[in-house]
């Protein structure tokens, strides 16, 4: 029977440049193309130099987050003949994301002097696009031109366009859930996977972002919904404004839905929201595929129906603070030189306000040491700008794209995979899993892993 084999293309275990070499038979495919968003220029990419110049068959692309796309372009130069698959809004997100980077990366090499940088250009990205082979969710699709192994995408339920993918060929069958979260956001639906269980299953490739820490029982989505908004009335009761730091992707457009349909039902006053100019990109293509892809209220479009107030990143005017407004702004873990960091620092001083965090936020970043923070501790939002005094309010919500490890474990459980591979956690996270579910491992970078 022919052979299956894993290797873990990170360059260390954990989360960070996630990308993985699966071996069926003689397809060889790699599961996302990841950028480490903690490491710069060459340590940011996963360990491509592994792979022989034009060996792959397919690269599948889960999601359109950095750490899973964001070295795609640089994959796809040295594999010349692999085709790449992924949703048709996973390709229209990457397409925006990948063009920003280049941006990000030319002031990177400007400002740090990064010599690697960019690691691609515009031009590369518009040369490779058109390689990209979109497929719908519950399609089967050959991945190799010989037609050994089939792929199908399933909604995995984590941003528009995510996707786990069930790999089939060579007597093997072997599903990759990407990143995933099972219950209902407040705009996209949660994942819709096939029964694993139906047929024997040989391997199950899973994320383990949230296993290190259980999700408290009492935890109830609708009532921290509430609670968010009701912190968003009280604060411009008060005539305080508030500020919630956001990724592009996924937490701009699920925090807009809340808020609209907050103001729709009165239980949030009518305030102006400001978004800036990559969120308004991304959510340019959310709204592209309103009609397309599941979701709670199908044919709400967010900037026609809630008209934000976009942002403009060629004109570069700075966001006005104004009493009683709501600043959707991104980063989400307020990274030095982005919107979010540069608003914050005339804003988080004034008592009045309210910074409110609605995903994760990296412990050494600017945004996870104001979460760590007391009321009025100095913070270093920029290294090279004075410290700032935090005297404004700070909240904490659980609105995470990744599924609890209840979730993931009940997931695991029930697949029954004969190997079920850890991937995409910190260690604490992979090690609780690997506790916990008969035949799990955890792989070594670079190792290769039998299925």
């Amino acid at each position: 029977m022919p052979e299956a084999r894993f290797t873990l293309l990170n360059r260390t275990t954990g989360i960070g440049a996630n990308s993985y070499l699966l071996e069926i038979g003689d397809t060889r495919v790699v599961l996302d193309a990841g950028m480490h968003p903690k490491e710069k220029g060459q340590a940011s990419i996963p360990r491509y130099e592994d792979l022989p110049h034009d060996s792959l068959d397919a690269i599948i692309v889960t999601h359109s987050h950095l750490d899973h796309v964001g070295t795609l372009p640089v994959l796809m130069r040295d594999q010349p003949s692999a085709r790449v698959f992924m949703t048709p809004a996973t390709c229209a997100l990457a397409d925006a994301l990948l063009h920003n980077s280049v941006n990000v990366m030319k002031s990177q090499r400007a400002e740090l002097g990064i010599e690697d940088y960019p690691l691609f250009t515009h031009r590369l990205i518009d040369k490779l696009l058109p390689r990209i082979e979109p497929r719908d969710y519950e399609k089967p699709f050959d991945l190799d031109w010989n037609g050994s192994v089939k792929g199908t995408f399933y909604d995995a339920g984590h941003i528009l366009g995510s996707a786990g993918i069930l790999l089939e060929g060579s007597s093997k069958r072997i599903f990759y859930s990407g990143d995933i979260r099972f219950e209902d956001h407040a705009l996209i639906k949660g994942a819709r996977f096939p029964d694993l269980a139906e047929e024997t299953l040989d391997a199950l490739i899973v994320e383990t972002t949230r296993g290190d820490s259980p999700r408290p029982s009492s935890f109830c989505p609708q009532k921290e919904r509430a609670r968010f908004i009701n912190d968003i009335e009280r604060c411009m009761e008060r005539g305080g404004s508030v500020l919630i730091p956001v990724f592009a992707i996924g937490k701009t457009q699920e925090v807009l839905t809340m808020i609209h349909e907050a103001m729709l039902d009165h239980s949030l006053r009518s305030a102006p929201v400001y978004i800036g100019g990559l969120s308004t990109k991304m959510t340019v293509v959310y709204d592209k595929f309103s009609g397309s892809t599941r979701r709670s209220s199908p044919n709400f479009k967010i900037l026609r129906d809630m008209n934000p107030i976009t942002g403009n990143r060629r004109g570069r005017r700075p966001i006005p603070l104004e009493r009683g407004a709501i600043y959707a702004l991104s980063s989400g873990m307020m990274t030095e030189k982005t919107t979010s960091n540069g608003f914050a620092r005339g804003f988080i001083d004034k008592p009045g306000n309210m910074l409110l965090f609605v995903g994760y936020a990296d412990p050494d970043s600017p945004g996870g040491k104001i979460r760590a923070a007391q009321p009025g501790d100095a913070i270093r939002l920029d290294p090279e700008l004075p410290e700032i005094s935090l005297n404004c309010g700070v909240k904490i919500y659980d609105f995470s794209g990744h599924a609890p490890r209840n979730h993931l474990l009940d997931f695991m459980k029930t697949a029954d995979a004969r190997k079920t591979v850890l991937v995409h956690g910190d260690p604490s996270a992979l090690q609780w899993f690997e506790t916990q579910v008969e035949r799990a491992v955890i792989p070594a970078p670079g190792k290769t892993l039998a299925l």
